[in-house]
């Protein structure tokens, strides 16, 4: 299916095609082929408009999280989201291509502020560098033209993804329903993560939610947070409530 609206900017860099399309009530990113990458509200540009980036947000009714990083900024939608709605949270973006940074920032309106820092480096290499233990939630949405990144599938990746979290932290991946096939990577997280949800979106997305703390939440308890959260959001979170299962490795 073909973004929808008009073609408003187009550049290229080292790694392909940049589009930004525009058709009067959103504006979307696509990397030259027919798949969105981000989508902006233009008259509420903090609400998120897709439903996998909202149940990337079930991890606030799970923990309080104080310093984010996000791999895979896009036009920034979830950064946009956190900064406006989450006001103590501090904000880290890793993307591997400037111009898409420069995008987000022109056309998707990417805050610019010292709660918001924005890393250009392959995810691989930052979280080999990172502190140990610098980030109490770990966001990750990397796709290219081709798809989901498949190094998110590999135990290594898991591996610097337990470094990189403090002990209360949490990991929030967001793939394909497909990827539930993959079973050494749910072997290796359910053996570094004590507890892992998950949540298979309508739209063909599979969010995954694995947490360092041993914890179990019953569904009544999540549906209350999710509706305590709701004003915040702009959105409630209690239809992705519903569609969370608990990983029994």
């Amino acid at each position: 299916m073909a973004i929808p609206g008009r073609e408003i900017f187009r550049t290229y860099d080292e790694f392909g095609c940049i589009q930004v399309f525009d058709d009067g009530q959103k504006r979307y990113l696509g990397f030259g082929s027919n798949d969105e990458q981000s989508c902006l509200l233009k008259d509420n540009p903090s609400l998120l408009a897709h439903g996998y980036t909202r149940a990337m947000l079930l991890c606030l009714l799970l923990h309080e999280p104080r310093r984010a990083v996000m791999l895979g900024l896009g036009g920034g939608s979830l950064i946009n989201c956190l900064y406006h709605r989450v006001p103590d949270l501090q904000l880290q973006a890793v993307e591997l291509r400037v111009e898409v940074m420069r995008v987000a920032q022109r056309f998707f309106q990417l805050p610019r502020d010292e709660r918001v820092q924005v890393t250009i480096a392959d995810f691989a290499s930052y979280l080999e560098t990172a502190p140990a233990h610098s980030a109490d939630l770990l966001l990750c949405d990397v796709f290219t033209g081709e798809g989901l990144d498949g190094r998110l599938l590999q135990p290594a990746f898991l591996e610097q993804s337990d470094r990189l979290l403090s002990d209360d932290g949490w990991l929030v991946m967001n793939c394909w329903v497909d990827h539930r096939l993959e079973k050494v990577m749910l072997a290796e997280l359910g053996r570094r993560f004590r507890s892992v949800y998950l949540c298979a979106t309508q739209e063909g997305n599979w969010i995954i939610l694995a947490g360092k703390p041993a914890v179990a939440f019953a569904e009544k308890q999540l549906t209350a947070a999710a509706k305590k959260l709701s004003p915040q959001l702009g959105f409630s979170l209690a239809p992705f409530v519903k569609r969370m299962t608990r990983y029994q490795a």
